[in-house]
């Protein structure tokens, strides 16, 4: 997956924005004030931090050594830091990114995920 396709996933989610809180190199992407995405789109390799279930997180790095990590500079029983340039299918990244803000969201006050449309 492409720094642009990274980003442009990331940002294709509801109520989605780009934020730089830490430097203007570092991407955080969050739904309503809560990070789901941290990475450095021009850093080789690309990586992102991604929330994940704890089992889930576990089971990945087993299954994908050296491409998924625990997260890095994160809680590692919920982060995962996740090489997205190559080694993994676009599909599994997609979905890695699309659970992490599932999680985020599903955090939310009630309210919130309702006008999300995600219960």
């Amino acid at each position: 997956m492409t720094p642009g396709r990274l980003r442009s996933l990331c940002l294709s989610f509801n109520a989605t924005v780009e934020d730089f809180p830490f430097n203007p190199e570092t991407s955080v992407f969050k739904v309503l004030g809560k990070m789901f995405a941290l990475t450095n789109l021009d850093a080789r390799p690309l990586t992102v931090n991604l929330k994940c279930n704890p089992e889930d997180a576990i089971r990945l790095r087993a299954e994908h050594p050296g491409l998924i990590v625990p997260g890095y500079h994160m809680n590692k029983r919920h982060w995962n830091t996740v090489t997205v340039d190559g080694g993994l299918p676009d599909r599994l990244v997609r979905e890695l990114v699309e659970d992490s803000y599932d999680l985020v969201v599903a955090g939310l006050p009630r309210a919130d995920r309702l006008r999300l449309d995600r219960p």
